[in-house]
């Protein structure tokens, strides 16, 4: 078979060629050395290339597929439009660097967690005084009984910056975000920033981890790592959800040019009389029937067309992120954060053939109350900022230009797939037992004795099917 191969090199040579896409590819040779398929081994952070040697990091193709023959047949080609065409570097071979050193760091921690308390205090002086940076934290962190009753720790508390969610604004302050937790501390830091997010580590001390890779019992080596700029990232898509509201006669509080609802100031339309809202939201939209007993009941559009109306007890919007969250549970397949993707998923609907759908990322949604709803809906984003949603309000949904960079251990499709594993367990099954040598014999002989009845006349079907 190798001498065939070799034999017809120019040929395959030349058809793979023609396949060849920069954009997809970059400069990676399709000759025969190279596999046509396979996976880079996994490597550990502190085992990872540096950054000269990145190209040893990459798969061998593109996560994204190869880019599509748009010659159809002799005569027929997709008509090229240059101003539509969109590169998208290849996710696999996405590895984090800095212009410019870090300087400050957000180290966001559970709130509430005695056992935490330990692993900040660590962490946060090797990054004041091995490293100098400046450590960011919530206010409300600091007036934890433990720290503050803590006089050994006083030298290092006094260094901190401090800040109040809803109020402060520290999006350009911030160069790495590190969590302490679980999956609710890299939501929790997705929130703080409505535009562009800086590279976040989540160590995983919680109680479920799924987003959470890295271990904490040597972080001095994984943090300098990063620091070096040494490690690959997966970008997650966040979704960009505008609310838009009757005012209703209600005022809106706004303390320090900050709405209550954790972004810039709501704008309000004093033509129409409308408040808008907007979120970017890392792992789903759910809008539910909230109290009532009612079904909730929604139209749903799809870039304006009407594609379904939702009766059941609500609807989920969510990235492929959070496609491994409530999604999952309401029966939806889970979807590598890779795939630009918007999942819907509607929660317990009184219809037998309403399924879970994917959409493209770029389509954009607008869910509202259908003139025939009993009831009003509810709606939170990431589990948080819930509010009702009457007649006349709607909630837009798009994929946002903001994704969140996930620092990975390993690689994008390594972390995620271990943390299917060890996190949902998922398809975990006993193995089936093999035959005994004596029993399997005795099959094959039952089998081979059944071909033969078989094979002795024609099978006569009747009318109602049966042999």
């Amino acid at each position: 078979m190798e001498q065939e191969t070799v034999s017809g090199s120019a040929e395959l040579r030349a058809e793979a060629a023609s396949y060849r896409c920069s954009a997809c590819h970059g400069d990676e040779d399709w000759g025969l050395g190279h596999p046509i398929r396979g996976r880079a081994k996994s490597r550990s952070l502190s085992a990872a290339p540096t950054l000269a040697s990145t190209r040893e990091f990459r798969r061998t193709r593109s996560l994204h597929g190869p880019c599509p023959v748009t010659t159809f047949g002799p005569k027929a080609c997709v008509l090229q439009n240059p101003q539509t065409i969109m590169h998208i570097q290849d996710p696999a071979s996405q590895r984090l660097t800095w212009n410019k050193s870090p300087k400050s760091v957000l180290v966001i921690k559970k709130i509430r967690d005695a056992s935490l308390l330990q692993p900040f205090k660590e962490l946060c002086v090797y990054l004041m005084e091995e490293n100098n940076m400046i450590v960011y934290v919530e206010k409300k962190v600091l007036e934890d009984p433990a720290i503050v009753s803590d006089d050994r720790f006083g030298p290092v508390k006094r260094k901190f910056c401090t800040f109040r969610e809803d109020y402060d604004d520290i999006s350009n302050q911030i160069d790495l975000i590190i969590c302490l937790g679980g999956d609710g501390t890299l939501l929790y830091a997705s929130s703080l920033f409505q535009g562009s997010v800086p590279p976040v580590m989540a160590f995983h001390l919680g109680s479920l981890g799924f987003l959470t890779p890295f271990n904490f019992e040597n972080f001095q080596s994984q943090v300098t790592q990063v620091i070096q700029g040494n490690a690959a990232v997966v970008l997650r898509s966040r979704l960009k959800v505008r609310v838009v509201k009757e005012l209703r006669g209600k005022k809106v509080a706004v303390p320090n040019g900050i709405s209550e609802n954790g972004v810039l100031a709501a704008a309000l339309d004093a033509e129409v009389g409308k408040q808008v809202m907007q979120y970017q939201v890392l792992n789903e939209v759910v809008i539910d029937r909230g109290p009532s007993s009612y079904l909730s009941n929604v139209d749903v559009y799809l870039d304006g067309h009407l594609i379904t109306t939702v009766q059941g007890d609500g609807v989920i919007v969510s990235t492929p992120t959070g496609s491994t969250a409530y999604a999952a549970a309401a029966g939806a397949s889970m979807i590598h954060p890779n795939v630009p993707a918007i999942m819907l998923t509607p929660i317990c609907p009184h219809s037998l053939s309403f399924r879970p759908i994917v959409v493209p990322a770029g389509v954009e949604l607008k869910i509202m109350l259908s003139p025939e709803a009993r009831n009003t809906v509810w709606v939170s984003f990431d589990g948080r900022k819930r509010q009702e949603v009457r007649h006349g309000d709607s909630i837009s949904i798009t994929t946002s230009r903001y994704p969140l960079p996930s620092i990975c251990v390993r690689d994008p499709v390594s972390d995620w797939f271990e943390s299917l594993a060890q996190c949902l367990h998922w398809n975990v099954r006993k193995k089936q037992a093999h035959f005994a040598e004596d029993e399997e014999d005795a099959h094959e002989e039952d089998g081979a004795g059944r071909a033969g009845s078989q094979a002795c006349g024609p099978a006569v079907c009747t009318r109602d099917g049966r042999t």
